[in-house]
């Protein structure tokens, strides 16, 4: 028997349309404003923790290999059917701007509109509906 934290997997796929919402409305309105840039920042930030939380937890919970790094969670979850395979490359893709984002926030480039910003907002969606789909078919079949 599994024990899957489906309330605090729950609390952080809610925060995803908030995030999604964020990300679409800079993406179609950007100007390169200061304020825009700290948002994007804080969006894309937001997305990979909430993914790589969830991925924590799906990994802890259905007893998954361990995993060794942020883009480690991905690869695990996305193996085991968690979202779309099509979603990985992304996926590791934005989780490798956590440091940039976390550490290296200095040297970010706030005036440009990141390129995965546009098509994450979607994504982010779909990982939601994916994960929540996934708990239901693991913990039912």
């Amino acid at each position: 028997m599994y024990y899957v934290n489906r309330e605090q997997i729950g609390v952080r796929l809610q925060a995803i349309p908030a995030i999604s919402e964020a990300l679409r409305s800079l993406a179609e309105q950007w100007s390169g404003t200061l304020i825009e840039g700290l948002a994007q920042e804080r969006a894309l930030h937001l997305a990979i923790e909430t993914i790589t939380d969830v991925g924590s937890y799906l990994i802890d919970g259905f007893i998954m290999r361990d995993a060794s790094s942020y883009e480690d969670i991905i690869e695990i979850i996305g193996e085991e059917g968690a979202f779309p395979k099509e979603l990985q490359e992304p996926f590791i893709a934005l989780v490798k701007l956590r440091k940039p984002l976390v550490q290296d926030y200095y040297d970010w480039q706030r005036a440009e509109l990141h390129p995965q910003s546009r098509e994450l907002a979607e994504q982010l969606l779909v990982f939601k509906t994916s994960v929540e789909q996934y708990i239901e078919r693991e913990l039912i079949g």
